[in-house]
């Protein structure tokens, strides 16, 4: 557990007595303006995927040092604990909590903080399935505004199960992986016929599903798709099946448990097909780059991974993808705090906290109604992809932002901060926010 840290004192003219206003209100006419505001952070430090925790947590932690020109909360308040942070005259406190990745785990913290402290506002989740039961089973009983993410399966914001009114993300999700990589194929590639593969679960089928939305309606053939099972060990059959089908190209929707035995039959077997498909964290590229390393050899380098038809992969957000200000001063702050480089999905925790700090001083005060009325159909003033870099969708509170295509590259020797072998190189196309999200005719869910 994190040791609790002590209050910051207030910005502004509060003057010595500290008074505060209740949690989630406004101060009246006649005091000096300030607020506070509870928020619940559900992320995994203990499961299988802390670094996912620890993205979503510090990207949110950085997201509120950019509103309040301060450094964010130190390494060791990535970890569950009570801890007090101000932005302005705004004082938050944040209850974050360990879901260890673990669905029914999320549900109950989160039970736990709507009725026993009485959140303000829940944000996070790794876990698509742990999102989906909080939505299902804490936010309507409870009726307290969730932004979740990192979890990342587009039907949460697209299906009309789970899309609410109270229920936001401004995480990049599968569907924007999919639909910018479709653009890239269909309209920068010669590829016109691809062979589709993902894992058989949420999140593989919703790769499949938005890759063959994009790319049969800009002319591209799908020849081949087919699910495979977690750690799929056996890949000669399936990318042979692909090459006789005619693929030119190929998609692999699965995770870093799947991904080494593909990747060394993939480079080992000198198959015809070019590979596309989405940067993961640097969790997964760790070990990715690990297994191209071996295989390759002395050919480990930038020109080999792209004669071997590695790549250009999408990415939802990494550090270099992005040249402003903003994400200056946040690679600096991260780095300095936490002694790495924002990575996938920091990105979209950082402005998940940004917006819910410009909410409530748009709105004037920390209340749910005030919050969930401030996100709906906001463009978020600070964002690492720029001003005003992300726009929640008004019909279903997803947030939209642009994507960037870029090849795979050795993790050059002077790059500090970033353990994997490989990394996105410069961006070659990036994606308008318009082209990456499902178009409200294509999905069950409609807030508008």
């Amino acid at each position: 557990m994190g040791s609790n840290l002590t209050r910051r004192q207030l910005l502004g003219t509060m003057g010595t007595t500290g008074a505060l206003a209740l949690a989630g209100c406004a101060v009246g006419d006649d005091e000096e303006s300030s607020a506070s505001l509870t928020i619940g952070v559900l992320q995994d430090f203990s499961g299988p995927l802390p670094a996912y925790g620890a993205q979503g947590t510090a990207g949110f932690y950085n997201g509120l040092a950019q509103k309040a020109d301060d450094d964010p909360l130190p390494s060791d308040a990535v970890d569950a604990g009570e801890y007090e942070y101000s932005v302005g005259d705004t004082d938050i406190e944040l209850l974050v909590r360990d879901t260890q990745f673990n669905p029914q785990e999320a549900q109950s913290l989160a039970e736990d903080l709507t009725t026993e402290d009485e959140v303000d506002l829940l944000f996070g989740v790794g876990n698509s399935g742990g999102a989906q039961r909080v939505i299902t089973q804490v936010v309507d009983r409870s009726d307290v505004p969730f932004i979740m993410g990192p979890a990342a399966s587009a039907g949460l914001t697209a299906n009309d199960e789970t899309c609410r009114e109270q229920v936001f993300r401004a995480n990049e999700n599968t569907a924007m992986d999919a639909r910018s990589g479709g653009v890239y194929i269909a309209e920068s590639t010669d590829v016109d016929k691809m062979a589709l593969f993902g894992a058989d679960d949420t999140f593989g089928q919703s790769v499949i599903n938005n890759y063959r939305t994009v790319l049969e309606n800009r002319g591209v053939d799908i020849v081949l798709e087919r699910s495979v099972a977690s750690g799929q060990q056996e890949w000669e059959g399936l990318l042979e099946d692909a090459e006789n089908e005619g693929a030119q190209g190929m998609v692999g929707g699965f995770t870093a448990s799947t991904l080494p035995f593909f990747a060394t039959e993939f480079l080992t077997g000198d198959y015809d097909l070019q590979l596309f498909g989405g940067f993961a964290s640097r969790v997964t590229l760790g070990i990715v780059g690990d297994t191209l390393s071996d295989v390759l050899g002395d050919n480990f380098t930038n020109e080999g991974i792209a004669n071997a038809n590695f790549g250009p992969f999408t990415t939802r957000y990494h550090w270099n993808q992005y040249d402003n200000e903003i994400n200056d001063a946040f690679i600096d702050r991260h780095t300095s705090t936490y002694d790495v480089v924002p990575d996938l999905f920091t990105s979209g925790a950082f402005t998940a906290a940004s917006a819910v700090v410009q909410a409530v001083e748009e709105e004037g005060e920390g209340s749910r109604d005030a919050i969930v009325s401030g996100l709906r159909g906001m463009t978020v003033e600070e964002t690492p992809k720029g001003e005003g870099g992300y726009t929640f969708q008004e019909y279903n509170n997803q947030a939209q932002s642009q994507m960037t295509v870029a090849n795979v590259e050795v993790t050059p020797e002077d790059q500090g901060n970033w353990p994997a072998a490989i990394q996105p190189g410069e961006p070659v196309e990036t994606v308008a926010a318009e082209d990456v999200t499902i178009p409200a005719s294509e999905m069950s869910c409609d807030l508008s």
